[in-house]
């Protein structure tokens, strides 16, 4: 029989507590992270809005009011898309430490069950080969399932990234097409 001795349960939960402790500040420094994107934007929202708001005070007429309009969108268009993403990069960042960790963890608890398995291996009674042979099989598939899991993982992420880029692209065209068009209205 396995049985641990209390200085090896203890060092477990110890370990498993500074586990524990380490994601929670990896998920925090992630908030901390999204909380300064946050003020940055507010910030430089609030003088912007400012700034824009007493240059279209200042028109003189319709046609630059409107011209002053147009050229205010494709600038917000593009700080959108770069907030988006810084977003995206936290999220998936933050993400990504807390797989590693979940990846070195589950690595570490295979590594044993692997142990175990051979322990109980050598000293089965004869004929168990079966069911030894049916524990290995168990934990190479669950291997295998865990993998393409972490491989579709990051293939999503991928997919994201590349959407997020694809949408960015396509905004900022339709933008500065949008622009230009009442731009050129503007000068009749």
């Amino acid at each position: 029989m396995y049985l641990s001795t209390p200085e090896q349960i203890a060092a477990s939960q110890k370990a498993n507590l500074d586990i524990a402790y380490g994601l929670a500040n990896k998920v925090v420094a992630g908030f901390e992270k999204l909380a300064d994107l946050n003020l940055k934007t507010i910030q430089s929202t609030l003088a912007e809005t400012q700034q824009n708001a007493q240059k279209v005070f200042s028109a003189r007429d319709p046609q630059e009011w409107l011209a002053l309009q147009a050229g205010l969108v494709a600038p917000s268009v593009e700080k959108v898309q770069s907030y988006s993403r810084q977003l995206f990069e936290i999220l998936s960042a933050t993400q990504g430490e807390i797989a590693q960790v979940a990846q070195t963890q589950y690595d570490a608890y295979n590594r044993r069950v692997q142990t175990l398995v051979e322990d109980v291996a050598k000293n089965a009674p004869a004929g168990s080969e079966a069911a030894i042979a049916g524990w290995k099989s168990a934990i190479g598939a669950s291997n295998t399932f865990i993998e393409t899991l972490q491989k579709t993982s990051q293939q999503a992420v991928e997919l994201a990234e590349s959407s997020l880029e694809a949408v960015g692209t396509a905004a900022s065209d339709t933008v500065r097409r949008a622009g230009e068009k009442a731009s050129a209205g503007t000068k009749r």
